[in-house]
């Protein structure tokens, strides 16, 4: 659900698009300012009923303490991508006001074409961040420029899943958290059924972009302490922790501990004890895994870190996107898109709707410590990890060709080495080398 980034194809079926997404009648921000009195703005929303439901309301609760606003709530066209439906709107002038479903990646091939407000500019941002008590969290969302073009509005602290059962087994009673403790785990586990596997993970042959969120990013980040990996146009990667977390899938390879062929829910039977998850897994678990229990059959950790390093201060991947403002709408849309947000986010209450009608976790510092979000989070205790590590996640690369720079990730360095074709070392400099020219 959210692995889907797809590769924007701006002349594709370009009439089409326009005209399926032109909900402003090709006024600039979608719609018109400040007619008879009223500010009308257009809002698009992720093409996730659940979202699109959650703003829709937060739209006509608005709209009742605050007549002078009209706020359309759509969602984004999916054809031939949502990231296309956008870049055609603004190729047509037809965007609309603000728009969530925006990953860093994607804002910043946005904010290069000047398509962006920087929201640190617009009265009313701090005073979001205060009150939100989000100020940890949208740290790492600074754009290479200095300014802020998103909201974050969920983050997704990826965790590893663990088959704690099995680890019981074999004579565990938590997961490992080092390299070392890993891999001495894969021994036991490879003694005891040459047939299971520590990781079984077809992605990690593939050289798809996004999927490096999902693997390389998730070890690295721990590995480095969340390094930013590129800052604007420059490399400016961790040598030595690529290098350790290229050696430790390697190191893992060696062991036999990972499978990269196709296996149906390898996690889920027990193929393999180890697995990156997020929380939309869950509801999937309720109704076709309902023997998968917190705390019973599988345990959730962050990332194991190198020896050495300390495991508590280990960092993620952040599976989070948020809202932007469009530079084409009027001072009068832009006033009332962030009064909206302004009101929205003012009510912790309005993020606790969200967490329970999208199970996505709101961007905030204080998941575990705001009253508001006991009730929710002791009903889905499997949760409470991911609250926890909001503010240890670091979101994608801020950089317009992250799609081009993570497939080279993949194709140079982490695909080879899983393989067994490169060493970690060559593999990291060829990556950094590969990275290096497409950056300039």
């Amino acid at each position: 659900m959210r692995k889907s980034n797809a590769v924007l194809l701006l002349s594709v079926m370009l009439g089409s698009v326009l005209s399926a997404c032109s909900t402003g009648q090709g006024n600039p921000g979608g719609g018109a300012a400040a007619e008879g009195g009223v500010t009308t703005i257009e809002f698009w929303a992720a093409p996730n009923p659940t979202q699109q439901a959650y703003w829709q309301q937060m739209a006509k609760a608005y709209e009742a303490d605050n007549p002078g606003v009209k706020i359309n709530v759509s969602a984004i066209k999916e054809s031939p991508s949502s990231e296309a439906s956008i870049q055609a709107a603004l190729a047509g002038k037809s965007a609309p006001t603000m728009s969530e479903n925006i990953n860093r990646g994607f804002a910043a091939q946005l904010a290069g074409s000047k398509a962006l407000v920087p929201l640190d500019t617009l009265p009313g941002f701090a005073e979001i961040v205060g009150s939100r008590n989000m100020s940890q969290t949208i740290e790492s969302w600074s754009f290479a420029d200095g300014h802020q073009y998103v909201l974050p509005i969920y983050s997704n602290a990826m965790l590893f899943g663990w088959r704690i059962d099995l680890l019981k087994e074999l004579g565990y009673d938590r997961p490992p958290q080092t390299y070392s403790e890993v891999l001495e785990l894969t021994g036991k586990l490879k003694a005891a059924n040459k047939d299971r596997y520590l990781w079984a993970k077809a992605d990690l042959a593939d050289p798809t972009a996004w999927k490096r969120w999902f693997d390389f990013f998730m070890l690295y980040n721990a590995a480095s302490g969340g390094n930013n990996f590129i800052e604007g146009n420059r490399f400016v990667g961790d040598d030595k922790a690529g290098v350790e977390t290229l050696t430790f899938l390697d190191n893992l390879r060696k062991a036999g501990g990972l499978l990269t062929q196709n296996a149906t829910d390898p996690f889920e039977t027990g193929t393999s004890v180890f697995a990156d998850l997020g929380p939309w897994t869950f509801t999937y678990w309720k109704e076709k895994f309902p023997e998968m229990k917190y705390g019973e059959t599988f345990a959730l950790s962050m990332p194991p870190v190198p020896d050495g390093q300390d495991p508590a201060a280990s960092k993620t991947f952040a599976d989070t996107k948020g809202i932007v403002i469009y530079a084409s709408a009027t001072e009068e849309q832009k006033k009332a898109a962030m009064d909206f947000l302004k009101w929205v986010y003012a009510n912790p209450e309005n993020d606790l709707k969200w967490f329970e009608q999208t199970m996505l976790p709101p961007a905030r510092d204080d998941l575990t410590t705001n009253e508001s979000f006991q009730a929710i989070l002791k009903a889905n205790p499997e949760l409470a990890p991911y609250a926890e590590n909001v503010p240890n996640a670091v979101p994608p690369v801020d950089n317009a060709k992250y799609n081009e720079l993570q497939t080279l990730i993949g194709q140079e360095a982490l695909n080879k080495v899983v393989r067994g074709e490169i060493s970690p070392q060559d593999g990291w400099a060829n990556m950094k080398k590969a990275i290096e020219a497409a950056l300039k």
